[in-house]
């Protein structure tokens, strides 16, 4: 059973031997994938303010630092988007910050709201009518809560980094490996499409890795809405002392990813913190959002590519790269994953709509 799992009743059997299998996995066993996908995006860094202390993460801070941002600054952001030709806003924010944040609270109050999640909901509306397709990654949340997001998200995510219990977030708020298996749990339950992830060398171990990955598979099978896994590494901050994971390391964990997991769910590594070039033959088929406006607020050392390096990667692995909207096409037929608005959106006769549909096409990036 994994830490905190009882809490929320989440019955996981470990299959020692798919377990065993997993950690025989190496490179070798995988090949490239026929392409490689990204998304267009805006960063929008809601708040800074969040409940958990994470001891690699620089995002959040201290109460009495943290900002939020006004619906104008928002606004701003993604008009620049927009204009920018980007075809996601991606939504970040602590967990639960007004749960801690008496600052943070009463501002939200004071814009007419009783929480953040209140406060998410206008602002993807907001990039709704600007032109862009919300994917928001506001923490661990209640089924209740994503069955509401869902009617303004096109994709929402959480990454559970590991189902271990990891010094990494220690501390007298932590969270556990159980709040993120409820988690994605929740948004299978609620038909979200939905992001998740490994974080690798953060005090895990392989047998960690690979029940990970396992988890993430079992809660696929049950619902279908695993859209990706990123397959991510800890980079060095101001605040961790955490070492980047050698290439090797990364080579067999991406591999393992590719054999755990069906082969609808694409295996993503963020081009700017990973060896992305050495990664893409086992078995690595998308690269995240990229965006050409806004910084990775949540590594801001850590720069993104620009459009020609993504196509030099592409080039470099022999396949074609190709640009995809935040929520996978798979997910756009019936009525069981998307919302009205979503789909009304990608469907209107407008120039945004237009930019959505381009990136249902086969054709690739020029």
């Amino acid at each position: 059973m994994f830490p905190g799992a009882d809490a929320y009743d989440i019955a996981l059997d470990v299959d020692e031997e798919a377990v065993d299998r997993l950690l025989d996995v190496r490179p070798a066993d995988v090949g490239p994938a026929p392409a490689l996908t990204f998304a267009r995006n805006v960063f929008v860094p809601l708040t800074t303010a969040c409940r958990y202390t994470c001891t690699y993460c620089t995002y959040y801070d201290v109460p009495g630092q943290a900002s939020l941002m006004s619906p104008a600054a928002v606004e701003d952001v993604l008009r620049t988007g927009a204009d920018a030709g980007c075809t996601e806003a991606l939504f970040t924010f602590g967990d639960k910050p007004d749960a801690r944040y008496e600052a943070i609270h009463d501002q939200l109050d004071e814009w007419g709201h009783d929480s953040i999640l209140d406060y998410l909901f206008e602002v993807c509306e907001l990039a709704l009518d600007v032109g862009l397709l919300p994917h928001s990654n506001p923490g661990d949340l209640t089924e209740a809560e994503f069955e509401r997001l869902r009617e303004v998200n096109a994709s929402m995510g959480v990454m559970l980094e590991t189902t271990a219990d990891v010094d990494a977030h220690a501390g007298s708020r932590r969270k556990t490996p159980g709040q993120r298996l409820n988690t994605i749990r929740a948004a299978g339950r609620a038909g979200v499409p939905f992001t998740t992830g490994l974080l690798v060398g953060i005090g895990e171990t392989w047998r960690d890795r690979a029940e990970s990955l396992l988890a993430i598979r079992d809660f696929h099978e049950r619902y279908g809405h695993v859209q990706e896994v990123i397959v991510q590494n800890v980079v060095p901050n101001e605040r961790s002392s955490f070492e980047r994971p050698p290439v090797e390391t990364m080579r067999r964990v991406v591999s393992m990813a590719r054999v755990a997991l069906p082969d609808e769910v694409s295996v993503q590594v963020p081009p700017n913190l990973s060896p992305t070039s050495a990664l893409v033959d086992c078995g690595v088929d998308d690269l995240g959002g990229v965006s050409p406006v806004t910084d990775d607020y949540i590594n801001p050392d850590y720069s993104w590519p620009a459009l020609r390096e993504l196509e030099d990667l592409a080039d470099g692995a022999g396949v074609p790269l190709r640009e995809r909207l935040p929520v996978y096409e798979r997910y756009l037929s019936g009525d069981q994953w998307v919302s009205d608005r979503i789909r009304d959106a990608i469907a209107a006769e407008t120039d945004a709509g237009a930019r959505y549909r381009a990136c249902l096409s086969d054709e690739p990036v020029t």
